[in-house]
């Protein structure tokens, strides 16, 4: 998640590749008839982690961070696109200049589907420079893969169309999601029927935190909660400060979770969730020590199988 200072927000064209980013159509689509699944798997939490684990051994190898136009944010996508590729997504790089470096977008369509009704899942990959960012997002962008590799284990063929993305320069102001959808016509961003962000779902002292945007799909994540017996609160920390921002003021509905950042839990957070009341929900928040140690295994398991279900129930 960005910085609630203003960011650098101007970026310039510099290559876009393949058609499928407006949405269009989609070759390999499933047979008439083909049933969708009844219900959404369960997300194994080992599987995320063992993504989060290779995004910390990427920034590790890669002068301790997986920033904007350095060598771990490119391993950073290669690793998540090689996973893709794997299992049968169509995947686009989209490439874009910001701050004087070259930031990469990358998006995987899953084929079949009505394209006139697209369901899109995001998180952006990149971190700051002063370290790996595995909460900020290896967390959201390790959820929203394993998701998408559910997809295709599952051979769902869901009656809307399936997009997942993973977004680049977002701590610089939502730089690589903005090019996105500043670049689709009117018509393609009307067949984007709900945009999902997941940005920071792993945070050590968690809270619960459901986007209030679009009504039906926070009624979504609200149901899943429901259904575990976890209460959730309206997320405010982040509004307006990840990749839904773009989606939203381009009038696509929006939805997401959240698990808190530098904001502090209240004791009434702290008896109704559990963790350390009077500290920050991320105390490592945008540091050196957001690394493959600053997560809560819980968190991300629940909000890991929230992405899973959101996706399910929503493109039916």
């Amino acid at each position: 998640m960005k910085l609630s200072v203003p960011g650098r927000v101007t970026a310039t064209a510099v290559v876009a590749t393949v058609s499928l980013l407006a949405g269009g159509s989609i070759a390999g689509a499933a047979p008439a008839g083909q049933p969708v699944a009844a219900t959404a798997p369960d997300i194994p939490v080992a599987n995320v982690k063992a993504h989060l684990t290779q995004l910390q051994s990427i920034a590790t190898a890669n002068g301790g961070n997986r920033a904007h136009g350095r060598t771990g944010y490119k391993a950073s996508l290669d690793y998540v696109k090689a996973k893709l590729d794997a299992a049968g997504f169509t995947t686009t790089v989209q490439q874009f200049t910001s701050s004087g470096r070259t930031g990469y977008n990358l998006i995987a369509d899953w084929p079949g589907g009505d394209t006139s009704q697209v369901v899109m899942s995001g998180s952006h990959l990149d971190s700051v420079t002063a370290g790996p960012g595995i909460n900020d997002n290896g967390s959201g962008s390790a959820a929203v893969l394993e998701t998408a590799l559910a997809v295709s284990r599952a051979g769902y063929h869901p009656t809307k169309h399936l997009r997942f993305a993973w977004w680049g320069a977002e701590e610089l102001g939502m730089v690589g999601s903005r090019y996105y959808v500043n670049r689709l016509a009117t018509t393609d961003r009307s067949r984007i029927s709900g945009y999902l962000n997941f940005d920071m779902i792993g945070s050590p002292n968690p809270g619960y935190f459901v986007y209030d945007d679009d009504p039906a799909i926070e009624k979504t994540f609200k149901a899943y909660y429901a259904g575990l017996g976890v209460p959730t609160e309206i997320e405010t920390e982040g509004d307006g400060r990840s990749d839904h921002a773009p989606f939203k003021n381009a009038g696509v509905p929006v939805g997401g979770l959240f698990s808190g950042a530098d904001y502090v839990k209240t004791a009434a957070q702290a008896a109704k969730w559990g963790g350390t009341s009077g500290l920050a929900f991320d105390r490592c928040y945008h540091s050196s020590c957001d690394t493959a140690a600053n997560i809560d295994d819980t968190a991300l398991d629940r909000n890991s199988d929230a992405v899973a279900y959101a996706v399910w129930e929503l493109s039916r």
